[in-house]
């Protein structure tokens, strides 16, 4: 069985179901005033309905074959273009779903909380309350709707599903950003073009791409674009087609990343984005990089994928560096953590690229320990900064002594983002770095000089905003209250689970990294050249059967 195989473990269409859900969920809250003004608290409910959804799943799912593509579902959706409705997860596409469908719920939870409105009717500031509550539910509307994107994202087994799905997200985000963002209105709607733009030239040349492999492959499916009909004949394309393909969709995702020099999108806009809309950006869609990475370029062109490795490898480095050191001169708290972030994209696409089962391994697993620490700095952070009205670093100072469970949370949750042992970050870091050294000591020493670099990026803040004696203006202010309690909980639990008892994912991740390590493998056998195109084998899937 290879890494492509689909294979229908249940009779219920789970996946399908949880991509509705959100979806319906969605546009309820979205287009009904009556449920947009309670919008928070609905779209909480659907969200941890979705959640149970996302265990249902889990338990499911056969974890003795991770590798293999399981609940599948395929049904034709466009056979002239040999696009079907394709869906199925291994074990790296389900544990970002669960990632995903974890974070939403806090991100909701974690929104302030439900404005009540004066009694008098026509009151000026109950119609305000009214106006706001109803922003609040159109923005939670938004989260569920994106929520349904990311499940097809990392659900999806066809390659246009997929791109569908990597557009169509760009949409609730732009409101998100620009529309439901803070600060300026101007800064928003600046922020939220510029991350448009960006990600739709990532797209376009990820169109770019999926075009070329309609035209240069002669032979014609309704399957086409599934995965396990393209991993046939992608290892026997001519090694230029094979190349350009990969590259068109290297720059999608390496914009999404986001890697040096094309990330300038992200501190931009998380310096206007609400806390809660950068957890879900940060925290899971730009794993959609990654992600995509590791399913599509490494696994569809590893030949291609080797040939630039080196060159990736280098591109990896200049990100950890580049991000970390312009993390330690940021003064704005909230594009502080995005560069922090870019640092730690770095170390990711660093184990992917490596050459190492063990690296890659550390890579994904990293997609995980990082989403739970980044989602937990941009909480908290907000936190902070609600109460303080600036996102300034210079504006705090000893707000440990004022805000002491904000400091200690945010501390636990910087030093598991720099690998503290015991904490989330420390295994798949240690797993990078020790793939990366058994491949090429010089490119493993530049990492660990980024590994120093982030010590200094989360200790340096820490000593400025909370140690020290307290700035006049914030003596004030309060400390968390029980639902930010309730929301930071189980992120610090998730980090210590993981940075203490990581046998599990690793064990669920290990054999994914050894089927696509091993697809480059058999790719070296069957002769490629740049002329004419070598004949793919038939589709002999049958959709939504066992192999």
């Amino acid at each position: 069985m290879t890494t492509t195989d689909l294979i229908q473990s249940s009779s219920i269409p789970w996946l399908t179901i949880m991509v509705a859900w959100p979806l319906v969920a969605g546009a309820l809250v979205g287009l009904i005033p009556g449920l947009r003004a309670r919008g928070r608290l609905v779209a909480l409910g659907a969200s941890l309905i979705e959640l149970v959804l996302g265990i249902i799943v889990a338990t499911r799912f056969d974890w003795t074959t991770p590798a293999t593509h399981q609940l599948g579902e395929s049904y034709s959706w466009i056979p002239q273009m040999g696009v079907s409705w394709a869906l199925g997860v291994n074990a790296l596409g389900l544990v970002m779903i669960l990632l995903a469908v974890a974070l939403v719920p806090l991100v909701l939870l974690a929104a302030p909380a439900r404005l009540a409105g004066s009694t008098h009717e026509g009151d000026a500031r109950d119609a305000d309350a009214d106006e706001r509550e109803s922003r609040e539910g159109a923005y939670s509307a938004l989260i569920l709707v994106l929520e349904m994107f990311m499940v097809v994202i990392f659900a999806a087994f066809d390659v246009i599903v997929f791109y569908i799905a990597f557009e169509a997200m760009l949409v609730p985000l732009f409101f998100m950003i620009g529309t439901y963002g803070v600060g300026e209105a101007v800064a928003r709607r600046k922020a939220a073009i510029k991350f448009l733009l960006y990600s739709l030239a990532g797209g376009l040349a990820m169109l770019g791409g999926l075009v070329a492999l309609w035209a240069v492959v002669p032979q014609k499916s309704e399957t086409f674009f599934r995965l396990d009909t393209l991993s046939q004949f992608t290892p026997m394309l001519p090694s230029s087609w094979a190349m350009g393909i990969f590259w068109a969709f290297m720059v999608a995702f390496i914009i999404k990343a986001p890697m040096v020099p094309v990330h300038t999108w992200l501190p931009d806009t998380a310096a206007v984005a609400r806390p809660g809309t950068s957890v879900l950006l940060v925290g899971v869609l730009d794993k959609i990089g990654t992600f995509g990475m590791i399913t599509l370029c490494v696994s569809l062109f590893p030949q291609a994928a080797a040939k630039c490795a080196v060159a990736m490898c280098v591109a990896a480095i200049v990100s950890i560096l580049w991000g970390g050191l312009a993390a330690i001169g940021q003064n704005d708290i909230m594009r502080l953590v995005s560069y922090t972030s870019v640092s730690h994209f770095g170390f990711m696409v660093l184990g992917i690229f490596i050459g190492s089962q063990l690296a890659l391994t550390g890579a994904m697993i990293y997609m995980v320990a990082h989403g739970v620490s980044i989602a937990a700095m941009f909480l908290i952070s907000g936190f902070l900064t609600r109460r303080g009205g600036t996102r300034e670093i210079p504006a705090y100072r000893g707000m440990q002594r004022v805000t002491p469970v904000i400091a200690g949370t945010w501390l636990v949750s910087g030093l598991a983002s720099i690998a503290l042992p015991g904490l989330s970050g420390f295994v798949p870091e240690y797993m990078v770095l020790m793939g990366s050294f058994s491949v090429s000591v010089p490119i493993a020493l530049f990492a660990v000089l980024g590994v120093i670099i982030a010590a200094l990026y989360v200790l340096l803040p820490y000593q400025k905003v909370f140690t020290g004696p307290p700035n006049e203006p914030m003596r004030h202010l309060t400390d968390m209250n029980g639902r930010e309690k309730a929301v930071v909980t189980p992120l610090i639990i998730a980090m210590a689970v993981i940075g203490l008892w990581s046998a599990p994912i690793v064990g669920a991740l290990t054999p994914v990294s050894d089927q696509v390590l091993n697809a480059g493998s058999a790719a070296s056998a069957p002769a490629q050249t740049d002329g004419q195109t070598s004949d793919a084998p038939a589709d002999t899937s049958t959709e939504g059967s066992s192999k």
